[in-house]
């Protein structure tokens, strides 16, 4: 399989994690989402969005979207699973999945920020802590009913595999997140302690630059 993804990209990061989950080999191919890659005409024809990431199976399919990835992999690849089985729990791990995928993570990514800043102005750094803040705190909440060791439950799921990456991004735009998120806070740190979620880490991807030139 290949994955074709960005080093630094959130939605590329939790699909790395959910393939070292499961245990699974794949070849990653960079699409240099700064130098506008995804927009030219190799790219768009695996992903019309425009997007990373892309999961290319063996005999040439071709999956986007990070949640429709994570799902397809526990379909195909029930061990260890990433959804619980409990139908509510299973739901609310959605739920929380959806509080990052759709709450947040495009409220701050680098097209929408690039848009808004040259279009209208806006703050990006001021515009994206509003919505990670919006989003975590909601997440923080939730997590109150659901978690154990991690999000949902003693075991890491696909709402770990996206809280990981937009924790990470928190950081990045100065935020404090042991201070103000202090369960999940917690979720990360046990995350961290597993291979699966470091070796998925942006730093550690064949794409990403060294760290004097990030």
């Amino acid at each position: 399989m290949r994955l074709y993804a960005y080093w630094r990209s959130s939605c590329s990061y939790r699909a790395r994690i959910a393939l070292a989950l499961k245990g699974l080999s794949v070849e990653i191919v960079s699409v240099p989402l700064l130098d506008g890659e995804q927009m030219q005409a190799g790219f768009t024809a695996k992903n019309p969005s425009q997007q990373v990431p892309v999961l290319e199976l063996d005999d040439g399919t071709l999956l986007g979207q990070s949640i429709a990835i994570m799902e397809y992999l526990d379909e195909v690849h029930p061990e260890p699973p990433i959804l619980p089985r409990d139908p509510v729990a299973r739901a609310r791990c959605r739920q929380l999945t959806e509080v990052i995928n759709s709450g947040v993570q495009p409220m701050q990514n680098h097209y929408v920020l690039t848009r808004l800043r040259e279009e209208h102005g806006v703050d990006a750094k001021v515009h994206s802590i509003h919505f990670i803040d919006r989003g975590l705190r909601a997440y923080e909440a939730l997590a109150e009913r659901t978690a154990g060791a991690f999000s949902v439950g003693d075991t890491p799921t696909i709402a770990d595999c996206a809280l990981v990456p937009q924790l990470y991004n928190a950081r990045r735009f100065g935020m404090d997140v042991a201070k103000d998120y202090p369960r999940l806070h917690a979720i990360d740190a046990r995350c961290a302690e597993l291979e699966a979620f470091q070796v998925a880490h942006p730093d550690r991807q064949p794409d990403a630059p060294s760290e004097g030139e990030r």
